[in-house]
């Protein structure tokens, strides 16, 4: 409670909430002029395969109103250090990347080689990776300290959250909104751990969502693309290296997991699934957990609630995780418990993809469904 007060009675609370309500109102102007680019420019979703859930075109470069308004709050609030500045080019990097991904459809491995461009760039900057707590309990030292090897587990962390947060990017509201749950956990996170600067990006991540998704929430009216969804994933995966790996070692190797725990799984078990068919890792399916979900019967809104509450679980045990003391452990079994849980439902107690009834269904049946 002592960590809770000194944040409440803080002057870096009230820097922190502008940052997030100038990014908000920032975002929310913009989308409706980035409808009408989207539009004009050509990058807009057609659907033509039963991935997607949306029964006619819609524009999907909104990403681009999320990255405005996180750039205008932290370019105005935020003092720019060269970590930072080197996070900022990469993000440049990853949203152009995504424009013309949404306009063009790129190659994956195009999209993977910027992607790991732009990761390199921001590690090089100093947003590295350096030290890890060991998960080993019975090990006499308490962190590993990874050397050389730094860079290059730090480029592999970005690039998978990145990917990770795009392959979520399924149903009206899913990426934005659990981008907003994760972006605030990592904010409430470095505040407890005095990382203001951390807190303030994370305020401004935050905000940009929060005023996209009256957009963007079923029946969206414009997509945020993969100009919104790599960004926001590249974003959270570099500034998890600034504020939690780095400031709070001690359950570093425990927190950005729990923060981020939705996406990384799914993109885990998708590459696990695709590989056991001996299918590309990089070839779009139809198995994630919000196409089982919508298998299952739910509607969109009610699939979306679901993966909102196990983000938030999940996210909430990162927060108590990181202010308690003994409850700590008891905390994180508890939290992993349900979602394993929640996870042994959806994937094997329910695996409706091999129903032959599901295969034939069309997408257009499926939005009837709904």
């Amino acid at each position: 409670m002592g960590n809770i007060g000194k944040i409440l009675n803080s002057q870096d609370i009230w820097y922190v909430l502008l940052a997030l309500v100038l990014a908000a109102v920032v975002s929310l102007l913009v989308t409706p002029l980035v409808k009408m680019l989207s539009v004009k420019m050509g990058a807009v979703d057609v659907p033509k395969d039963s991935r997607r859930m949306h029964a006619h075109p819609i524009p999907r470069m909104g990403g681009l109103a999320i990255f405005l308004g996180f750039i205008f709050a932290v370019l105005v609030l935020v003092p720019l250090n060269t970590p930072k500045q080197g996070m900022l080019l990469g993000a440049v990097i990853i949203v152009v990347l995504g424009i013309f991904d949404d306009i063009y459809t790129l190659s994956a491995k195009l999209k993977f080689l910027v992607q790991i461009v732009a990761a390199l760039i921001a590690a090089l900057a100093g947003n590295q990776i350096e030290v890890l707590s060991n998960p080993n309990f019975f090990s006499d030292n308490p962190v590993w300290n990874l050397g050389i090897l730094a860079i290059p587990v730090t480029v592999i962390w970005i690039v998978a959250v990145t990917n990770a947060v795009n392959l979520i990017d399924g149903l009206d509201g899913l990426a934005c909104g659990v981008s907003t749950i994760s972006s605030a956990s990592m904010l409430i996170i470095a505040l407890l751990v005095s990382a203001t600067d951390v807190a303030m990006v994370m305020a401004a991540l935050a905000g940009a969502c929060i005023g996209f998704l009256p957009y963007n929430l079923n029946p969206a009216k414009i997509f945020m693309g993969d100009t919104g969804s790599t960004f926001l994933g590249f974003i959270m995966a570099t500034m998890s290296v600034q504020g939690m790996f780095k400031v709070y070692n001690i359950i570093s190797f425990v927190v950005p997991f729990l923060m981020l725990g939705l996406p990384i799984f799914d993109v885990c078990f998708a590459v696990v699934r695709r590989l056991s068919k001996g299918q590309n890792p990089m070839r779009p399916d139809r198995g994630h957990v919000h196409h089982r979900l919508i298998d299952m019967g739910f509607s969109q809104k009610q699939a979306v609630g679901v993966l909102y509450v196990i983000s938030a679980i999940l996210g909430l045990s990162a927060v108590v995780l990181t202010a308690s003391g003994a409850l700590r452990a008891m905390l994180f079994l508890a939290a992993t418990g349900m979602t394993a849980l929640i996870a042994w439902q959806i994937f094997l107690s329910h695996d409706s993809q091999d129903k032959p009834e599901d295969r034939k269904k069309t997408d257009g049946e499926r939005k009837e469904n709904e």
